[in-house]
């Protein structure tokens, strides 16, 4: 797909981060975009501020959808029918995600199991409602949004991330599963997988809000806990974010410290991970690495996948990979 105009585009988690440029970007290029999100204000906010300066032609619509919920997927999809007045859609981004329950161990299986659905079941719900539509578009693209944790699965020394990457693991089977099916049985589609690194979004923010927590200044000792885990708690020490022994200001200080520094201090915007996402799709690649650092650890892991979890060996190569690649 050379070019985005005239085409219309769905776009999942629209409200905020990627999704949010996804809508801008695809806009200007002429596209017209459906975007949903849980925050029916964000989105709602987002399309608002696009459409003012929307090229002729181009119609840009916001919906309320927790994509986890299939009777909500469904709805939203009816939705952008009626709304745009078409029998079919060109593109769709399956970009939600939220992260949380990151120990399978100490995490309750609500909390683990609602991980899980937002991050692969979202995937796979607007998959099924929406490859129909993209079928009989005749030249469709459906982009599914993996992560480093994909391939990767944890933060690094003393931060699981078990909800987030068995669900990140799954969209990335789920997506290179699709391409043989979709080369013999569909192909008038591509499928695209997306895999990020570190991009600055408010996905932390994000998920404390979808968890229902109230601001870190306004969260009780207990729920500070519980979010910034032992293994956390002792990275922040050691970089002297918190004292050895926190009281709970420390702990909300910590917190609102990670959240600003994960959006703000990361190696990639979120305007630039977009603009990596959609010249990949233009090129019809299945497989966009979002990120230096996604490229590095991605080669790491592959070169040497029984080193994947003996941190110093892993961090060892992926510095040395680094180096060679700056000279």
């Amino acid at each position: 797909m050379e070019s985005f105009a005239g085409k219309l585009a769905v776009v999942t988690g629209g409200g905020s981060g990627m999704g949010r440029e996804l809508v801008r970007q695809l806009v200007a290029d002429g596209c017209s975009v459906a975007a949903c999100d849980w925050q029916a204000g964000a989105v709602g906010d987002v399309v608002a501020a696009v459409r003012s300066g929307a090229p002729p032609g181009v119609r840009v619509t916001s919906h309320a959808c927790d994509v986890a919920d299939e009777a909500q997927v469904l709805r939203f999809r009816d939705e952008v029918l009626e709304q745009h007045s078409v029998d079919h859609v060109d593109l769709v981004f399956n970009n939600a995600g939220v992260g949380g329950a990151a120990s399978f161990v100490l995490d309750s299986r609500e909390k683990w199991e609602r991980t899980f659905a937002v991050d692969f079941c979202g995937v796979y719900y607007c998959t099924r409602a929406f490859l129909p539509l993209l079928i009989a578009s005749g030249d469709g693209v459906l982009v599914n949004t993996s992560s480093v944790d994909g391939f990767w699965a944890t933060l690094g020394p003393g931060l699981p991330n078990t909800a987030y990457a068995t669900a990140k693991f799954a969209v990335k089977g789920f997506t290179e599963a699709l391409i043989e099916d979709l080369r013999i049985n569909a192909p008038q589609v591509q499928v695209a997988l997306v895999m990020p690194g570190h991009v600055g979004t408010d996905i932390i923010a994000n998920s404390r809000r979808a968890a229902g927590l109230p601001s870190p200044e306004a969260m009780s000792l207990a729920q500070l806990e519980e979010l910034i885990p032992p293994g956390a708690r002792a990275g922040l020490v050691r970089v002297g974010r918190l004292p050895a022994n926190p009281s709970a200001d420390d702990l909300r200080q910590a917190l609102s410290w990670l959240e600003a520094s994960f959006r703000d201090k990361a190696p990639l915007t979120a305007a630039q991970a977009v603009a990596i996402i959609l010249a990949g799709v233009r090129s019809g690649t299945w497989r966009i690495l979002v990120g230096r650092d996604a490229g590095l650890l991605d080669a790491a892991v592959r070169a040497k996948p029984e080193a994947a979890y003996d941190y110093p060996a892993l961090f060892q190569d992926v510095a040395a990979r680094a180096k060679e690649g700056s000279q």
